[in-house]
């Protein structure tokens, strides 16, 4: 934010300047009026009328250019907040919603638009006015001292009304917006799961829902809708009234031979002109307001990212992957979703993660990627903390495929190329690599194939092989896949285990799975429950471990696609293998 508030520094300290300037010509038409009832009209004079009128046309013109000028000056400055602003907000946003498993929510970008939003208002050019009644009262104190006192008495009636409406409105208005931004964010999450809402018939259910949501954010937005325009009503009806005070003032002054008629006129004129400003900002309060709570709820989004601190570039890594005793709590619980889980893999080696359900499994790969942080315990790449690693430094290093595969808008070749610049070769490559090349060719455009996250022109199954396509672009050293396989069928299963059964010695894999396909191409296994290790050790050595324990487990290499069984489930004996499985075991 303190960039942020250098970079506005100019463009604001020009909209002082200019309102300066426009606020100095804004006395010109008083003055006029003050000419007129006490030069032109006494001496009846049409030449001194007319050099007055071009005078005030001249300025007039000036007024015109330089409140145009102003106001350009504070869009620009809109736009300045936008280009500093979002990029920044939307890297943390993104962020947010890996931790939180891809459920981010775009309530700071929001922040970001009310803020821009703020130097759209006039409410913004009033506050860059409003010192000026300091400059009108004075103004009007030289004309006559009572009507300089009675203008300052006014001054500060209108000054406490807008300090008054503040202080009844501000907490309405922010609890008013939290309780809209819930609303936005129930229906957001909801319109994801769109389509089992409608095939199930829960469409009412969940419009009920969220218009009980709304009625709690109507409930609150009528009391605060009431005083806004209740305070504005008064500030307006205020101004009048004591622009009507200031007027018949003015009168008892000139029939008491203290004051002309000119001044009269002229000091009601820029007494109204003095309040304006005031009767602005009180009835762009609510802009105001909101802006002001953006600029705060964003400093303090932001300085969560400030406090980070920069890190040195580090070599590529090699792959060489150490957990030393993660521990990750549930966040706002008490469970302990990983207890003291410790694995080491050298670069080029391999890894099946298995478990039951609940096990934690993915939470496992998670803290793996760096996206979720430990409560305790440390995940190292090449020695170093994996939290050390720069992001965009990581990134292309890394790749990743999550249990629920989305692609983003765009060209197949665009998402396995990760978005960025699409190298031809590179892309290809990496098809080639996880097997999928031939299935895009397929697709009706090809690699050209636009990606709609909505449209059922790509299968499940082809969308998780076209996101391992993108987790090999680039040729990364540390894999990791969160049941690359859910959805794939026999062809899909047979290519991954090809890709799995190529990248071994050329990359550091780690894959959760619960087929024993894939187990036979790792080099050693994980058994989770609970959260806890159970096994760990090369495949073969935890395989006849399980087995020797009575537990069920993977089948040796050749046994098919069969599931493979995991702990605290139903026992499974001889007799529960498959037919073939048995067949190949005595072969």
């Amino acid at each position: 934010m303190k960039v942020l508030l250098s970079l506005l520094r100019r463009p604001l300290l020009h909209v002082a300047g200019l309102s300066f300037f426009v606020n100095l010509l804004l006395l010109v038409p008083a003055l006029f009026m003050l000419q007129v009832f006490d030069r032109v009209l006494s001496s009846q004079s049409g030449e001194t009328l007319l050099v007055l009128m071009i005078g005030v046309g001249v300025a007039l013109a000036l007024l015109l250019a330089l409140d145009f000028l102003r106001a350009r000056l504070q869009g620009v400055a809109g736009n300045i907040v936008a280009e500093s602003l979002s990029p920044a907000v939307t890297k943390i946003v993104v962020a947010q919603g890996a931790r939180r498993s891809g459920r981010g929510t775009s309530e700071s970008l929001r922040d970001v638009g009310s803020l821009r939003a703020l130097f759209s208002a006039q409410g913004l050019l009033a506050l860059f006015d409003a010192p000026w009644v300091i400059v009108y009262v004075a103004v009007i104190w030289l004309a006559h001292p009572v009507l300089g006192a009675a203008a300052a008495a006014a001054a500060g009636v209108m000054l406490a009304l807008a300090l008054f409406n503040d202080l009844v409105t501000r907490r309405e208005i922010e609890a008013l917006q939290k309780a809209a931004a819930g609303a936005t964010r129930y229906l957001e999450a909801s319109l994801q799961n769109a389509e089992v809402a409608q095939t199930l018939g829960m469409t009412d259910a969940l419009v009920a829902r969220w218009r009980r949501k709304n009625a709690e954010v109507s409930a609150l937005q009528q009391p605060t809708a009431t005083k806004t325009v209740a305070m504005a009503a008064l500030t307006r009806t205020v101004r009048q009234a004591v622009q009507v005070m200031m007027m018949a003032l003015g009168a008892w002054l000139v029939i008491s031979g203290e004051a002309s008629s000119g001044v009269m006129i002229a000091t009601t004129t820029l007494l109204g002109r003095a309040l304006a400003p005031v009767e602005q900002v009180v009835g762009s309060w609510r802009i105001l307001a909101e802006g002001r709570a953006a600029f705060r709820r964003l400093g303090e989004l932001l300085a969560v990212a400030d406090a980070q601190p920069l890190r040195m570039a580090l070599p590529a890594p090699t792959g060489q992957l150490l957990a030393q005793n993660l521990m990750f709590r549930a966040p706002q619980g008490e469970r302990m979703l990983i207890a003291g889980v410790s694995l080491q893999l050298d670069a080029g080696e391999s890894l099946a993660i298995i478990g039951a359900s609940g096990a934690g499994k993915s939470t496992l790969v998670r803290l793996l990627t760096g996206v979720w942080k430990p409560s305790a315990g440390v995940v190292r790449l090449d020695q170093a903390d994996l939290a050390h690693w720069p992001r965009e430094d990581l990134g292309p290093s890394l790749g990743y495929v999550p249990q629920d595969v989305e692609l983003f808008p765009g060209t197949v070749a665009e998402n396995i190329a990760r978005l960025g610049e699409v190298d031809s070769d590179a892309v290809v490559q990496a098809a080639q690599r996880a097997h999928v090349h031939e299935l895009i060719l397929s697709l009706p455009e090809g690699y050209d194939t636009m990606i709609d996250p909505q449209s059922p022109v790509i299968s499940p199954g082809q969308r998780q092989r076209i996101a391992l396509a993108r987790a090999l672009y680039g040729e990364p050293k540390l894999l990791i896949l969160d049941e690359p396989n859910s959805n794939l069928d026999g062809a899909g299963e047979q290519a991954l285990a090809e890709t799995l059964k190529e990248l071994r010695g050329q990359a550091t894999v780690v894959v959760v799975t619960h087929r024993a396909t894939l187990i036979q191409h790792v080099d050693k296994m994980l058994v989770l429950d609970a959260g806890k290790v159970q096994h760990c050790g090369a495949a073969a050595e935890v395989m006849k471990a399980m087995q020797h324990k009575g537990q069920p487990g993977a089948q040796p290499a050749g046994g098919g696609a069969q599931v493979v069984a995991m702990p605290r489930a139903a026992n499974v004996t001889e007799q529960d293998v498959p037919r073939q499985v048995r067949e190949e075991r005595v072969s």
